[in-house]
Formats: structure tokens, C-alpha cells, sequence
């Protein structure tokens, strides 16, 4: 197994990891643990709602009206 060293983490971060492997009862290297084993490797999936919900309003429905064409040329390309 590979060794992993966090440095420069903002004293709030430490409190935080602190108090949940607290809460958890773990230590702080085992929460650390758990934190990255669900983060990197078991990420939370979003619903087909929360991704529709998401995504920006480019228009109305009038805007992409579809169009028959009436043209029923051969010659698509010329």
C-alpha cells in the first residue's frame, strides 16, 4: 500500500476531519481513509431529474420547431 502525506491543510479542514472521525469512531487517518475510498472511488450518482434540473434555459419550445422540408430532391449536397 502507498503512504499518502497532506500538508499545508487549513487548521478548520483538521477540525473537521477531527470531528468526524470522532463522530464516526475512527481515527483521523482511517476517516482520511474512508473519505477518499468514497469520494474517488463510490461517487455519488445524480438522478435524470437533478441533471435535467441543471441544465441552463437555451430557448422556448417555438425556437426548435421542426421544419418538414417539402423538397424531395435527390441532390441533398448540391
Amino acid at each position: 500500500m502507498a503512504n499518502l502525506v497532506v500538508r499545508n491543510l487549513d487548521q478548520h479542514i483538521v477540525d473537521a476531519l477531527k470531528q468526524r472521525a470522532a463522530k464516526h469512531g475512527r481515527s483521523m487517518e482511517a476517516e482520511h481513509r474512508v473519505l477518499l475510498e468514497e469520494l474517488l472511488l463510490h461517487p455519488e450518482r445524480k438522478s435524470f431529474a437533478e441533471v435535467l434540473a441543471t441544465m441552463p434555459n437555451v430557448g422556448q419550445d417555438e425556437d426548435f420547431e421542426r421544419v418538414d422540408n417539402v423538397d424531395t430532391s435527390d441532390h441533398v449536397f448540391d
